[in-house]
């Protein structure tokens, strides 16, 4: 049996209003990238070790969402109202999954469903050198164990920038407050982090900043080429060399070059691309790709320091462990 003209038409449709968006432009001309869009995704920066492909298809994506929201559901049940309190030593837990949004969706770019943010190196993992591994694995270590006072906490829990490279660069998805606000004017752009409410200012043009002058967030300048925005990153803040979460662990060196690449390829979708050039940490430059999706605003004041008890809590709980003989770490 024929497939009628009007199935094949509709077939074909996607594919063509697709290749025919054409980018708004601002009133001054420059390709209109500003809204508030968001990279959740449950697809993790590096590929799973138990995914060995780079790609599935949209039935194994939605198996993979749906595991996602009923692993979700399960960590949103309420606490058993009858459990005491934990014994000695043994960890009191938080927050449930009520509070997590990570996304719902499997990363789509360019038709492909994708099974990490890495694309290159092919198999989904940071490139990193033996020598920079180690020193990814000492700043956590600290971590654990670091409790002298907030300068050895981390920048997330001190307020200073959000965790996990939410702000980049370049721009991680994390466990909550993954929107983006894009503001454009002649000569910049800011990009409003929800996470912290960091702000990134984008020079459009120009040179970097002097050497020994390091940013939080690094300094960044832009161009337009066509319908692409590129910002290239350099003289990150020492400071930021770990870019740590729950979902990942990042180590760059104060040196690393991040060159970013935003473009509009619809309405509610934006093509987000990094790559990473640090031969300091990694034995090559490496990529990643996600998309970005249009969000429903406002964003809400991200109010880190007005609510923040945990952090004299820890270190409170470390004095106490300290008068009992029962710290686990600090100097």
């Amino acid at each position: 049996m024929k497939t009628p003209a009007i199935v094949l038409m509709l077939l074909c449709a996607g594919p063509v209003l697709a290749a025919d968006y054409k980018v708004p432009r601002t009133s001054y001309g420059d390709p209109d990238l500003q809204g508030i869009w968001t990279n959740a995704t449950v697809t993790p920066v590096e590929r799973p070790d138990w995914m060995k492909k780079a790609t599935i298809t949209a039935e194994e994506a939605t198996a993979w969402e749906k595991r996602a929201a009923e692993f979700g559901e399960r960590g949103s049940e309420p606490t058993n109202p009858e459990t005491g309190a934990p014994d000695k030593g043994d960890d009191v837990g938080g927050y449930n999954s009520f509070w997590i949004d990570a996304g719902t969706k499997v990363a789509e770019v360019r038709g492909e469903y994708r099974t990490s943010i890495v694309v290159d190196p092919p198999n989904g993992h940071i490139p990193y050198k033996p020598e920079a591994q180690a020193k990814l694995y000492a700043l956590l270590r600290n971590i654990a164990v670091g409790m002298d006072g907030p300068e050895q906490r981390p920048l997330g829990e001190r307020c200073i920038v959000g965790f996990g490279s939410t702000g980049g660069p370049p721009m991680l998805p994390v466990l909550y407050n993954n929107h983006y606000q894009i503001v454009q004017s002649p000569g910049y752009v800011m990009i409003l982090v929800e996470m912290n409410h960091d702000a990134r200012i984008v020079r459009l043009g120009g040179e970097h900043v002097p050497p020994n002058v390091r940013p939080w967030l690094g300094d960044s300048i832009g161009r337009f080429e066509g319908d692409e925005l590129v910002i290239e990153t350099t003289n990150m803040n020492p400071g930021q060399s770990l870019r740590e979460c729950i979902r990942h662990r990042v180590y760059f060196s104060p040196n690393v070059k991040v060159t970013e690449r935003l473009k509009r390829v619809a309405a509610d979708k934006i093509e987000y691309s990094f790559t990473i050039d640090d031969p300091e940490a990694f034995t090559q430059t490496w990529r990643g790709e996600m998309p970005w999706r249009a969000a429903t605003g406002p964003i809400y004041e991200y109010a880190c320091h007005e609510g923040n008890y945990s952090l004299p809590g820890i270190l409170a709980g470390a004095r106490q462990q300290e008068k009992s003989g029962t710290a686990g770490g600090g100097s």
